[in-house]
């Protein structure tokens, strides 16, 4: 069986509409799917009826409004078909309202304040731009999520506002060229990295199991440093598992198209094709949960933590962006010319003013616990946030600016010095991995996402500071501004956030603070700047976020990195306390007995001696260390508001956990391996 044989099988997509659903009430879906507009009311009877004979067809007994709340994972309430019927019989029913509308409890999501304990109504809608799937006998409808008053509990629903803003803002700017277009769509391509772990080895580690990553571990003999896992052969135990990956995701309709090995030991890589933000973001959800659905039934783990294992490659999310019309255009595409292709200009310079003037909306859409282990570690960009344009592109701005030519006139060949090795085009741009936002030729690749996040908020937030930069420039071109004029002014406005180095050097550090580049290190650092009221502004401005929400979303965000960071140091003191310290200590009695057999019997072991001292001496560190981190918990200002709180688990809790951590380390390397407690870094990342 090929793969187009089954491909979406799983999946009420357009294809399947089409076959059931009347002529008419198909064309209205199919124009509210393409188009964004209205759904007629009354569609959605029939669709709904539809969907559920579909549904029973495929085996489903219950459906589900299938949404994603501010917890960053899925959500789902499942009801089945069944309704009795009087006579203790039942039948299968499924109506437009099922369809349309649910009731959840919001109270006891995230919501930043917005609902209380008493006030526990909230709605689910179908968002009809989503397709509708099966998945363990149930059939999940896409929906967004928001309160009884109106705001918005979700990450669903100001991604698919932010594709309104971009897309009314867009044709703005495109009706001074004469475009066809009466829809602009953003699009995404996210790159998912994870690590993969023997499930037996996995339940053996606490840290694991709660917090997705080691809190203790030294680093084993060999890491990453050969450079050999990166694109190298696939296990034969991880391409089972990625072949059953692939087939369960093509069955939902999800294109996942590359897989290979990363750089670090057991890291792997899945991308798929682009497809529009809202689509795209559900489907890396799915894309996450299957990932660990068919990690377990091959004796796996999957791990989408950030940094799961110190001293190797973390995990990232890379998210492709760009933007196009619907009559297929895209609106980052250079051309054979750039310099002379005007509309690329305005909007690739949309996206430098907006990169500028909103990268602190940016880098908090990317701030997380867990992406503060990543970001900036020789793996993944730094918290700067600037722009890779490549030689060309930089070429034009800088003739635009100066006046003086500088541009090739054509792409070049590239040859490899072997005649049978044909000629290729040379691209546009180098890649430059250190780059946070990087031009790739015919869109951005922003690669500050960490790898469990969702790419909602992500994508919300690029769309929103692309709207806001292109409604000035559509204002510009509205009061009769000239095209190239507008172009040249944002850049030699802008120009100080595109860089083209290593975004890892010391320099570049010191010339971003020179360009008053913000460089917001953590995620406790961060979080304030989403009630900068340029952001606010923004957000309102583009009907994406209004003012309470945003204000909710703060509290959530400080809230749930306290959390996090609890965990961690309420694990860490239960591993160190129940079991390497025990170890240690029976370690050190071991050596000890051993000195005085050999003692008793006129055998003289000096060194032996100074071992069990150093030993009995790091143990005395360690349990010195657990005391201190007991300390930093007894003294957690728990009254305090919730920056404050956040800024003392950054602070004094990691900082007592590194100590900890750092003793352990140690230990580990000196204690015997039959007494070590856990397994080792080099169990968990070769042992696959």
């Amino acid at each position: 069986m090929s793969v187009s044989d089954f491909f979406g099988e799983n999946v009420f997509n357009l294809s399947v509409m089409k076959k059931r659903l009347p002529k008419e009430t198909f064309k209205s879906v199919e124009t509210t799917i393409k188009e964004g507009t209205a759904l007629d009311a009354g569609v959605a009877e029939i669709v709904a009826t539809a969907m559920k004979d579909w549904a029973i067809e495929k085996g489903a007994t219950h459906f589900t409004h299938w949404f994603q709340p501010m917890t960053g994972v899925t959500a789902e309430k499942h009801d089945s078909f069944i309704s009795p019927t009087g006579d203790g019989n039942v039948i299968l029913e499924f109506s437009g309202k099922n369809l349309v509308r649910g009731e959840p409890d919001a109270s006891s999501f995230p919501s930043g304040g917005l609902r209380a304990t008493f006030e526990a109504r909230g709605y689910t809608a179908w968002d009809p731009t989503s397709y509708a799937f099966i998945k363990d006998g149930s059939l999940c409808i896409p929906t967004a999520f928001y309160s009884y008053t109106g705001e918005a509990l979700d990450k669903k629903t100001p991604l698919l506002r932010s594709m309104e803003a971009i897309n009314k803002q867009a044709l703005r700017v495109l009706k001074h060229f004469n475009s066809n277009a009466t829809r602009v769509i953003s699009y995404v391509g996210p790159e998912q990295e994870y690590f993969i772990v023997d499930e037996k080895l996995y339940l053996q580690r606490k840290d694991l199991m709660l917090t997705g990553r080691t809190l203790f571990g030294a680093p084993p003999a060999k890491g990453q440093e050969m450079e050999d896992h990166y694109f190298g052969q696939i296990k034969d135990r991880i391409s089972a598992y990625m072949k059953d990956l692939d087939e369960e995701l093509w069955k939902l309709g999800v294109c996942a198209t590359t897989k290979h090995n990363e750089v670090a030991p057991a890291q792997h890589e899945l991308a798929p094709i682009f497809t529009t933000a809202n689509v795209a973001s559900d489907n890396n959800q799915l894309t996450m949960e299957v990932m660990k659905k068919i990690a377990k039934k091959h004796g796996l783990v999957c791990l989408l933590h950030e940094k799961p294992y110190d001293g190797v490659n973390g995990s990232g999310k890379h998210n492709n962006w760009s933007i196009g019309t619907n009559t297929g255009e895209n609106l980052f595409k250079p051309g054979k010319k750039p310099i002379e292709n005007k509309k690329f200009l305005l909007f690739l310079a949309a996206v430098i003013k907006a990169v500028d003037e909103y990268a602190t909306m940016l880098r908090v859409a990317v701030a997380t616990a867990g992406n503060d282990h990543r970001l900036g570690a020789n793996e993944a960009p730094p918290a700067i946030v600037s722009i890779f344009l490549g030689k060309q592109l930089e070429d034009v701005i800088e003739t635009l600016k100066t006046g003086k030519v500088s541009v090739e006139e054509t792409l070049s060949k590239i040859s490899a010095g072997v005649d049978a090795v044909p000629l290729i085009n040379k691209d546009l741009t180098d890649r430059n991995r250190t780059s946070p936002f990087a031009f790739t030729g015919n869109r951005f690749e922003f690669r500050m996402p960490g790898s469990a996040q969702s790419i909602a908020g992500v994508n919300s937030a690029i769309n929103t500071a692309v709207a806001a930069s292109l409604s000035d420039i559509a204002d510009e071109l509205d009061a009769g501004k000239d095209v190239m004029s507008i172009v040249i002014d944002i850049l030699k406005k802008h120009d100080r956030v595109l860089f083209d180095g290593n975004g890892y050097s010391d320099e570049w550090v010191a010339e971003a603070e020179k360009r008053g580049l913000p460089n917001l290190k953590s995620t406790v650092e961060a979080i304030p700047e989403l009630l900068n009221e340029k952001n606010v502004k923004a957000y309102e401005s583009m009907n994406v976020l209004s003012r309470v929400e945003i204000e909710s979303r703060y509290e959530i965000l400080l809230e749930e990195y306290s959390k996090i960071i609890n965990i961690e140091m309420l694990t860490s003191l239960e591993m160190a306390k129940q079991e390497i310290l025990p170890a240690c200590i029976k370690y050190v009695n071991s050596l000890a007995e051993g000195i005085k057999t050999k003692e008793a019997i006129g055998i003289s072991v000096p060194e032996e001696k100074k071992t069990v001292t150093e030993m009995a001496s790091l143990t005395e560190e360690l349990t010195k260390n657990i005391s201190e981190l007991e300390t930093v918990k007894s003294k957690i200002p728990h009254d305090a508001d919730a920056l404050e709180i956040a800024k003392y688990y950054e602070k004094d809790v990691l900082s007592a956990m590194g100590a900890l951590r750092k003793t352990a380390d140690t230990l580990e390397c000196v204690v015997s391996k039959e007494f070590w407690p856990f397994p080792t870094y080099e169990d968990l990342m070769y042992r696959v």
